[in-house]
């Protein structure tokens, strides 16, 4: 097989316009020492009707990413320094007016907890109900019709008056419904889907995807699932993108990012799997830590918790982006060696 250094990344077969097409995102936070990148250098596309999954540790910058999307990152202490953020052609970076008519109406997100997501001092009802009318014209009576309509959707049992409770009334996988409900409750074109299973156990957590797959087939979404789960998106999505201390470190078919990794750092993830253990043997871990903002190292940022770590190689500059083809992407210097000596024929 044959790599070639690309130009720029491509993320696998693409439309001409990309529904929402992210080039060069690089995030900064504020520290004692200044502003330092938490997500540096992401580039993202999906077309209308895909599922693109986003994996990696705690601290990789997924939620992040996600939350620039919807242009949630700007304040004081959070700021986009650089790249573009393109929602059908048009260009959300910079231009508030632009956020403000896609969040909600357009691209809608399902948060990580959905019980600090919602208000308890508000029933759910009126949570959806005033979503739908600062986002689209229509009465009061109207708005809580359509409420009502959308906890039936999702499946809530005797929606016309558990739109009356509060969120506290809601068990965990009621509460994930109400805020699928919310999140669609203005038709988005988008979806974007942080951990929406986390803590639900797993039967819950099979009828939450199961919802996700059919809303996504009724309505035509484009769904960015945020998962640290691999066995979900390997069954969910139709590529997948892993990050690492902010970065995209390889990207592609989700078969094949799963099947055929080409990152030290995703073989690393999939190693770590239940299924790869036999039974009765302990699960591996990867030592160490994701790094945090202003602590990167030179070169690449796995490269102290790498088993495959040269130095004077994978420390002498920032990595660049490599491919097999334009469908698959990595980050890493010594992937032909590792891959070519370890992967079986």
């Amino acid at each position: 097989m044959t790599m070639t250094t690309a130009a720029a990344p491509v993320q696998g077969a693409e439309r001409a316009t990309p529904l929402l097409e992210v080039r060069d995102l690089t995030i900064e936070v504020r520290t004692p020492a200044g502003f330092r990148p938490v997500v540096s250098n992401v580039n993202l596309t999906m077309s209308t009707g895909e599922t693109v999954g986003l994996v990696g540790e705690s601290g990789s910058g997924k939620s992040m990413t996600a939350q620039a999307i919807l242009g949630l990152v700007s304040s004081p202490t959070v700021r986009i320094a650089r790249g573009s953020i393109r929602y059908n052609g048009r260009e959300l970076v910079g231009n508030p007016a632009e956020y403000r008519r896609v969040r909600g109406r357009e691209i809608g997100m399902i948060f990580q907890e959905p019980m600090t997501s919602l208000n308890p001092a508000y029933t759910v009802g009126d949570q959806i109900s005033e979503t739908i009318r600062t986002h689209t014209r229509c009465s009061a009576r109207e708005a809580w019709t359509r409420t009502v309509a959308e906890l039936e959707r999702v499946g809530i049992a005797d929606a016309a008056r558990r739109a009356d409770d509060y969120p506290h009334s809601f068990s965990g996988g009621m509460r994930q419904r109400a805020m699928i409900a919310m999140a669609l409750s203005c038709r988005p074109k988008i979806l974007l889907a942080d951990e929406p299973t986390t803590a639900l156990d797993v039967t819950v957590e099979g009828r939450i995807l199961e919802l996700l797959k059919e809303l996504q087939a009724e309505l035509q979404l484009s769904i960015l699932l945020i998962s640290h789960d691999l066995s979900v998106i390997r069954e969910f999505c139709e590529r997948t993108i892993v990050m690492y201390a902010g970065e995209h470190i390889e990207a592609g078919p989700t078969t094949t990012v799963l099947e055929q990794p080409m990152h030290p750092y995703t073989n690393a993830l999939l190693e770590c799997m239940p299924t790869r253990v036999p039974r009765g043997q302990r699960l591996p871990q990867i030592d160490g830590e994701v790094v945090v903002a202003g602590e990167r190292p030179a070169g690449c940022a796995f490269g102290p918790r790498c088993g495959h770590f040269k130095a004077g190689v994978c420390d002498a500059a920032p990595i660049a982006i490599e491919r097999l083809d334009a469908a698959h992407e990595y980050r890493c210097i010594r992937a032909s060696q590792i891959f070519q000596t370890e992967r079986k024929p």
